[in-house]
């Protein structure tokens, strides 16, 4: 049950709201003043504040104050109760916090209407959602209630790619950028030399070319290409805008999804670019795993050209080949008919990857 703490001198108001809530299925407590309401909002911890502005002593502002600047209660969203005199005092109370306002005299729809919307919001920041394709497909369906487009609502149903296939080209328009459901995938730039330079390598979680959207130029920044057959769940730069720039909670949230494995893959990638060759070639195997093994409990091969390797390790092609005899001869690793590549001794690999 939720609870709802309502702050009113008018006991009349006060009672009225009481029982509508109560009625409605709400835990309910009451203040008549100021003080007494931070005090009750502290103790209750309440899921939703209603708080009228103009009081003796301790006005709704100075509330909202206190509210916002306790670490415990301070996220609690906040409604101000207003009389049609006071509509003047409204911004004024969204500058300093409030998340909405209910103009009296009010119905017990409006009320209702205006608690159910905000613990729905706040439930719904709340929420982890997987890094699956039902996830993304329910993120959109219920941002879709604070973002009004409704090709937000829209199931989306991955793309098939075969392995070695580009998916985007560096320097093209960019228009999409996408959620790997299955497989794995590179992204790279090519140097004034004419090489690769790995940028990523993304498996089944992961987000790629989410960047490439907020470039000035409107221009894939990189070339993507799949390493594997892989699924992938494509996001168009539409439906990337309208989160964005129509709410700043969803936007918020958005930006936490698609963004938590770009601070990892960055460390990844400068920590082998500084270390010696083996100690590259060590953490890159670890990765690759990392990211097949990521949907499963399995231990899965590893499938990447010697070439891709090469360039991930930014060394040549002949040097990585070398790498991986040395840990095949160590019994680190082993290679099947097909070159695939299979992790024998991981303690191991970990042990070069953070000390050689």
């Amino acid at each position: 049950m939720k609870s709802v703490l309502v702050i009113d001198d008018n006991i009349s108001i006060l009672e009225n709201i009481q029982a509508m809530l109560e009625l409605a299925g709400y835990k309910v407590k009451s203040a008549t003043n100021g003080e007494k309401g931070v005090a009750l909002a502290e103790a209750m911890m309440p899921d939703i504040i209603l708080c009228d502005i103009v009081m003796p002593g301790m006005d709704g502002f100075e509330v909202l104050r206190k509210v916002r600047s306790n670490n415990r209660i301070g996220t609690t969203p906040f409604i101000f109760l207003s009389a049609l005199n006071e509509k003047h005092q409204i911004r004024k109370g969204m500058n300093v916090g409030a998340d909405d306002f209910l103009t009296k005299p009010f119905d017990e729809a409006e009320l209702i209407e205006a608690i159910e919307s905000r613990l729905q919001r706040i439930e719904f920041l709340k929420k982890d959602f997987f890094k699956s394709h039902i996830g993304i497909n329910s993120f959109f369906k219920e941002a879709s209630q604070f973002v009004k487009f409704e090709s937000l609502t829209e199931n989306r149903d991955w793309e098939e790619y075969n392995a070695q296939e580009i998916i985007f080209r560096e320097g093209r328009n960019a228009h999409k950028f996408y959620f790997v459901h299955t497989g794995s995938v590179k992204t790279y730039k090519t140097t004034t030399e004419g090489k690769e330079f790995i940028t990523g390598i993304y498996g089944p979680g992961d987000f790629f070319g989410q960047i490439s959207l907020i470039n000035k130029k409107g221009q894939y920044l990189d070339t993507a290409f799949t390493l594997k057959k892989s699924k992938l769940i494509g996001i168009s730069k539409d439906d990337f805008n309208n989160i964005l720039h129509s709410n700043n909670e969803v936007s918020n949230k958005f930006i936490d999804i698609i963004s938590n494995n770009l601070i990892e893959i960055q460390d990844q990638l400068i920590n082998m670019a500084y270390a010696p060759v083996r100690k590259r070639a060590a953490k890159a195997l670890l990765l690759l795993d990392a990211k097949n093994s990521k949907s499963t409990l399995e231990t899965v091969a590893i499938r990447i050209q010697r070439e891709d390797f090469a360039s991930m390790i930014g060394t040549a092609t002949e040097t990585a080949i070398r790498s991986l005899s040395e840990f095949r001869e160590e019994g680190l690793i082993k290679m099947d008919v097909n070159h695939d590549i299979h992790l024998v001794d991981k303690e191991e690999l970990q042990y070069i990857a953070e000390t050689e």
